[in-house]
């Protein structure tokens, strides 16, 4: 009887411990960065791999930057940031699953990702799951999407845009303008944000053509605005598809000034079009260059020295929206979810782009430079 019925007690006893540990969070762990001990985990989702590779490449080295430069000196609160890389190959599906996966590993927030569309999809989860995501995707649908814990690292194309048509219509007095935009998150973004923006100014485009974001000829559709004959062609296209349209449409004999917002500021969309090519573009940009000012000069020699590149806007903006996430943190004593999402949106940051002050939308900055494309190299306008 006796053994029996401390056999019934162990059995009782190995029966609560497991229940108590079927009750832990999904995802969470000994050394979960919710613990308040151990590593702090922050996730950053890109596409690594893909077309749209070189935003991840770019993000991924200014969030490390800013990561480094806090971890060499020591941390938040004596503790180490670790930093996980997830490829979301550019694709919206990989994206949601990718959501579900840092959620369940622990990561308290996430960097990235540059690619509108994917964010957008993962935005519903990361809500749920009350995961912060600091974004430098500039569609107005992540806007739209209404989420208290998505955050961009920069301006939405609504600004970009409208500082485009104010330095083309309204100060230049160009109104023979076509565009070509795709039909991807990043594209349509662009292609309602300065159509809104002519439109405003009771400017009809001689052509609005819209394309799929895998093509790579544009043959018949540079054919049809040649004969409209614009002074200026937009871009609403991301670097690679941008760099192609230009090229072909100078071996077609366009002589259409081109203009567009972040990605005809990069090297890719230069290296594509060829420079030549690409001479004159006007770029809409929160960061014109790496000599904009001491801090960007700072920024762009120390990028240099850690990765042997040129920095461009792409590592700005991600290192400005780490900086700002780790400030946070900092600020908030390692805090999660909703009380994290607020001390992010309390942030007053002076960033390599400008000086943050998020409102409820989750947008911090609202103000874009004009430059153009001379000899090569992007440089400010002349006012």
């Amino acid at each position: 009887m006796l053994r029996r019925r401390a056999t019934a007690i162990f059995a009782i006893a190995v029966l609560a411990v497991t229940l108590a540990t079927g009750c832990s969070a999904p995802g969470s762990d000994s050394e979960s960065s919710g613990d308040k001990s151990g590593p702090i985990k922050i996730a950053l989702v890109d596409a690594q791999s893909g077309q749209l590779s070189s935003l991840g490449g770019w993000e991924l080295k200014g969030a490390r930057l800013a990561i480094d430069e806090w971890n060499a000196q020591g941390g938040i609160d004596g503790r180490q940031i670790e930093l996980g890389v997830f490829d979301d190959q550019g694709d919206p599906t990989v994206g949601t699953n990718l959501a579900r996966k840092i959620d369940s590993e622990g990561y308290i927030a996430m960097i990235g990702t540059a690619e509108s569309a994917v964010t957008i999809a993962m935005a519903p989860i990361l809500k749920q799951a009350e995961i912060p995501n600091i974004t430098s995707g500039q569609s107005p649908g992540l806007v739209a999407a209404g989420s208290d814990f998505l955050f961009l690292n920069g301006p939405t194309s609504t600004t970009y845009d409208e500082t485009l048509a104010k330095h083309i219509v309204d100060q230049q007095g160009i109104k023979s303008i076509a565009m070509i935009s795709n039909n991807g998150g990043y594209g349509k973004g662009e292609h309602d944000a300065f159509l809104k923006a002519l439109t405003s100014r009771g400017v009809t485009p001689v052509v609005d053509q819209v394309v799929t974001t895998d093509q790579k000829d544009f043959s018949a559709v540079l054919t049809g605005i040649r004969q409209k004959n614009p002074k200026v062609i937009f871009l609403g296209a991301e670097e690679v598809e941008s760099g192609l349209i230009v090229k072909q449409a100078r071996d077609l004999g366009i002589t259409a000034t081109f203009a567009g917002a972040a990605p005809q500021g990069t090297p890719v969309f230069l290296d594509t079009a060829g420079a030549k090519n690409a001479e004159g573009t006007i770029v809409s940009s929160p960061y014109l260059s790496n000599d904009i000012n001491d801090a960007a000069k700072k920024f762009a020699t120390d990028y240099k020295a850690k990765f042997n590149e040129d920095a461009e806007l792409h590592g700005a903006k991600a290192y400005d929206g780490a900086q700002i996430l780790l400030t946070a943190l900092k600020s908030s004593n390692v805090a999660t979810g909703k009380e994290l999402a607020e001390a992010i949106r309390g942030t007053r940051y002076q960033g390599l782009l400008g000086d943050f002050a998020y409102d409820k939308t989750g947008v911090g900055i609202f103000v874009t430079s004009i430059g153009t494309i001379q000899n090569g190299k992007l440089v400010a306008a002349a006012s």
